[in-house]
C-alpha cells in the first residue's frame, strides 16, 4: 500500500528539518534515515551520532480523501473517547489508524514492541507517521548507535470482511507473539466498593462469599487493590494486613487465585535524589518520589518487589501508575507532547520506549510464572510480554455515567486487541447500593460475555438474591472459552449499543 516515503522529516534542536531523499535513504544535517524491508514489514533505522533528536516523521501520498471515517488507537488506556470520527489532520493517532470508505477498510500501524512512541496523521491526500525518539522531554543522544524505532505493517480489507474482522486481523498483525493466559481470567477486586479502605479482614470476608459461584476447573483469581502497602514502600505491608503471605495462602484456601496490586515506580521517601526522577510539571508530590526507570539499581528495586510477591504466593500481578509516574500527564492530556519539554532521564542514550521496554520487560522476567496486568502501561509495549492489559480509563461504583463512558467506549473499540494484543481487561463490574442495579446488570452482561476477563467488585451489602444470581451466571460465562464480542454498530456509536455475544445479536439501552 505504501513504499518508499515521498518525505522524510527530523526534529532536533533547530526544529522539523527536511531530508534529502534518495530511494529508501534519507539524509540532512548529519541524520541518516533508512527503510529495509523486513517480512510483511517495513523497518525504519535511524541514526543521528552527532546531533540530539526528537523524531523522525515520513510521508507518503495516499488518496486519504475517499474514506469518510477513521479509527485510531490511543498510547495506554483510553478514556471514553475512541470511535470512528471525521478525519482531522490535526489529531493524532497513536500506533495504528484504520480508515473506512464504506464498504473498504485500510490499516496503517507499526508493529508492537518497538523503540520508538509512534502516531499517524491522515491529511489531506497524505499519510504520515511520526516516530518520537525523545528520552523524557529532551532529544535522545543516540552516539553511533543505529536505531531500529519500528516495523511498519498496511493491510486492506479482503473480500466480504468488515471493519471489525479487518481491524482484528490487523491487531495479529501488529503483535505476532502475544503472551496470553492459560484460561479465561475472572475473579473479584475490592477497589470499587472499597476505594483503598481494604484489609486483611474484608478481602478474607469478599472472597469467602464469592468464592462460593467460582466455576469447577478454572478457579477464578481475588486482587487485592490499592490500600495494602505502606505509603512509600511496596515491599512492606501497613497495619491493616497482619502478612501478605498468610493472606495469599487465605486466600487460596478459599477457593480463589490471590493476586496484588502495586505502583512500580514509587521510590522510598528517604531513597537518595541521584536514583529519582527528575521533577515534571503536575506529577511532583511531596509524599510521592518517582524512581529514574533509566537506572538499572532501579529496576532491581522493582524486580525484587515483583519477585517478592512471587515467594508470597501471588499468582497474579497488576502493576500500576508507571505512564503517569514517567510522564506526569494521562493518555487523555498528551496531545501535542508526550510530557513537558526540557527534562530528560539519567540515561539520555536510550528513547522512552526503549527506557519503558526495558522496565517492562524486568517486571516479565521478575513474574516468572504470575500473570502480570498492565495498568496505565503503553498498549503497543505492553502486548507481548503482559498476559493481561486495562484497556480503558477506571470505570465506577459510584457513577453510571462514568462506567458507560469509560466500559462501553472502551470495548467497543478496543476489544479488536482481546487475545491478539492480551487479555484485553475492560475494567471492574462495580456493585453498589450507589449505582442501579438494572444499569450495573447490563454492564455485567456484555463484559461477561464479551470473551474477554471478568472482575467483578462487589460491596456484600449490595448482594441480594438477585445480584447473587447474576455473579453465578456471569462467573460461569467468563470462566470458559467464548468468543470476543463484536459491536456491529460501532460505525456510528460511540456507545456500541448492538453485540453479537456467543453468536446472539444483544441490544443494550445504555441510558
Amino acid at each position: 500500500m505504501i513504499n518508499h516515503p515521498d518525505e522524510a522529516w527530523a526534529h532536533t534542536a533547530e526544529g522539523w528539518i527536511k531530508l534529502t531523499g534518495n530511494g529508501n535513504l534519507f539524509k540532512g544535517k548529519g541524520v541518516t534515515v533508512e527503510l529495509k524491508n523486513k517480512g510483511n514489514a517495513q523497518a525504519v533505522y535511524i541514526q543521528s551520532p552527532e546531533t540530539d533528536i526528537k523524531g523522525v516523521r515520513l510521508s507518503w501520498k495516499y488518496q486519504t480523501q475517499k474514506y469518510s471515517k477513521i479509527l485510531g488507537d490511543h498510547w495506554e488506556r483510553s478514556y471514553g473517547d475512541l470511535g470512528w470520527k471525521s478525519p482531522d489532520e490535526h489529531t493524532p493517532n497513536p500506533w495504528y489508524v484504520m480508515l473506512h470508505d464504506g464498504k473498504q477498510t485500510a490499516g496503517f500501524g507499526v508493529k508492537t514492541g518497538c523503540s520508538t512512541i509512534c502516531w499517524w496523521a491522515v491529511k489531506p491526500g497524505s499519510m504520515e507517521l511520526t516516530l518520537d525518539t525523545k528520552s523524557g522531554g529532551d532529544g535522545v543522544k543516540l552516539g553511533t548507535r543505529v536505531l531500529h524505532a519500528a516495523d511498519m505493517v498496511t493491510t486492506l480489507s479482503g473480500v466480504n470482511e468488515n471493519a471489525y474482522a479487518t481491524t482484528t486481523r490487523f491487531c495479529k498483525m501488529m503483535c505476532e507473539k502475544p503472551r496470553l493466559p492459560k484460561q479465561p481470567v475472572y475473579g473479584i477486586n475490592d477497589w470499587y466498593f472499597a476505594y483503598g479502605n481494604n484489609s486483611q479482614q474484608l478481602i478474607h470476608d469478599t472472597t469467602k462469599i464469592m468464592a462460593e459461584y467460582a466455576v469447577s476447573g478454572n478457579k477464578p483469581f481475588s486482587v487485592i487493590d490499592d490500600g495494602w502497602e505502606q505509603a512509600d514502600d511496596f515491599s512492606k505491608h501497613n497495619e491493616k494486613f497482619a502478612d501478605m503471605a498468610k493472606m495469599a495462602d487465605e486466600v487460596k484456601a478459599l477457593g480463589m487465585r490471590p493476586g496484588l496490586w502495586t505502583r512500580p515506580l514509587i521510590a522510598r521517601l528517604d531513597t537518595a535524589k541521584s536514583r529519582l526522577a527528575p521533577s515534571i510539571k503536575n506529577r511532583d508530590n511531596s509524599n510521592e518520589r518517582i524512581l529514574d526507570p533509566s537506572i538499572p539499581e532501579n529496576i532491581e528495586q522493582i524486580k525484587h518487589n515483583i519477585s517478592l510477591y512471587r515467594s508470597w504466593g501471588y499468582e497474579m500481578v497488576k502493576h500500576d501508575f508507571s505512564s503517569w509516574d514517567i510522564f506526569g500527564r494521562w493518555g487523555s492530556q498528551m496531545t501535542d507532547e508526550l510530557t513537558q519539554p526540557g527534562w530528560h532521564f539519567n540515561d539520555q542514550t536510550k528513547t522512552n520506549a526503549e527506557i519503558i521496554l526495558n522496565m517492562y520487560t524486568a517486571i516479565r522476567q521478575a513474574a516468572d510464572n504470575m500473570y502480570l496486568i498492565g495498568c496505565n502501561t503503553l498498549s503497543h509495549l505492553s502486548a507481548g510480554l503482559f498476559e493481561l492489559n486495562r484497556i480503558g480509563d477506571d470505570t465506577s461504583g459510584k457513577e453510571w455515567d462514568r462506567t458507560k463512558k469509560m466500559g462501553v467506549n472502551t470495548l467497543g473499540f478496543r476489544l479488536v486487541q482481546n487475545n491478539t494484543f492480551y487479555a484485553a481487561d475492560g475494567d471492574c463490574v462495580g456493585i453498589t447500593k450507589y449505582v442501579k442495579w438494572e444499569n450495573t446488570q447490563k454492564w455485567l452482561t456484555l463484559l461477561a460475555q464479551s470473551g474477554s476477563p471478568l472482575f467483578i467488585s462487589a460491596d456484600p451489602a449490595a448482594l441480594g438474591q438477585e445480584q447473587k444470581n447474576a455473579v453465578k451466571a456471569a462467573f460461569t460465562h467468563a470462566a470458559k472459552v467464548q468468543p470476543t464480542a463484536e459491536p456491529l454498530d460501532w460505525l456510528d456509536n460511540k456507545t456500541p449499543a448492538k453485540w453479537k455475544l456467543n453468536g446472539q445479536v444483544v441490544t443494550f439501552d445504555w441510558d
